[in-house]
């Protein structure tokens, strides 16, 4: 078993962000295990496709367990699976507040603790976990307080992780988005989402890989959260 090509795992990729994420780390020369519950086969020698849901601790075995099967390490986790559901604070029903949860963070917890083991076996390794600037920027218009409660979770163990394994070599950072343009967004919404951001414009999943592949080669960064928001971070305008 060939493993000294760097291998990076990537869930929810099965679109949009995440199925951008598997190339960019792919054109990178990096091989991909990649998963989602609805992902296919890949008839790529470089990529290992891994169906199921992260917040299930079995599936998170599956992953990192194939990661090393297959291609003998783990070097970088990135937890792009989230969802987001917009709705004022009252009419959060129990299923919703249970879904995020389980996704946002379950689908955290399970993959990176496994993911972190592997990588103290290695050496070092790096996370990059998937916020939102409404973590600390919230909109009027926008409720988003589950997407805070969740997401504002793992904007904090970011650091927290950053500060527990810096001496062990492994990096722990964030990327917060603002609204990208991908296929769930409307192009009816798009005006309306443009001028939720400073610059007055949606963000392109290009823009969100750049800036993972940012951090993934920033050697002496760790425990930052790096805002791709066209500005939305800033303030009010």
């Amino acid at each position: 078993m060939e493993n000294q090509r760097k291998v990076a795992v990537i869930t929810g990729a099965s679109q949009g962000i995440g199925a951008a994420l598997v190339r960019g780390f792919l054109d990178r020369g990096y091989r991909v295990v990649a998963n989602s519950r609805s992902i296919q086969p890949d008839a790529s020698a470089d990529v290992l496709s891994v169906a199921g849901d992260i917040a299930e601790p079995a599936v998170a075995d599956r992953v990192i367990g194939a990661a090393v099967e297959k291609f003998g390490r783990v070097d970088t986790l990135v937890n792009n699976a989230g969802i987001f559901i917009a709705k004022p604070f009252i009419e959060y029903t129990e299923a919703d507040f249970v879904r995020k949860l389980s996704v946002n963070v379950a689908g955290f917890f399970y993959v990176s603790q496994r993911a972190v083991r592997q990588m103290l076996v290695q050496g070092g390794g790096h996370i990059v976990n998937m916020t939102t600037t409404l973590v600390g920027q919230p909109v009027r218009g926008v409720p988003s307080a589950l997407a805070s409660l969740t997401k504002g979770g793992l904007d904090a163990v970011t650091r927290s992780l950053a500060i527990e394994y810096a001496d062990r070599g492994i990096r722990v950072n964030a990327v917060a988005p603002g609204v990208i343009k991908t296929p769930m967004h409307a192009p009816e919404t798009h005006a309306f989402l443009a001028g939720l951001h400073a610059v007055n414009r949606m963000g392109e999943v290009q823009e969100i890989v750049d800036a993972v592949l940012y951090l993934e080669s920033a050697g002496f960064v760790t425990g930052e959260t790096l805002h791709v928001d066209g500005g939305a971070h800033a303030g009010h305008w």
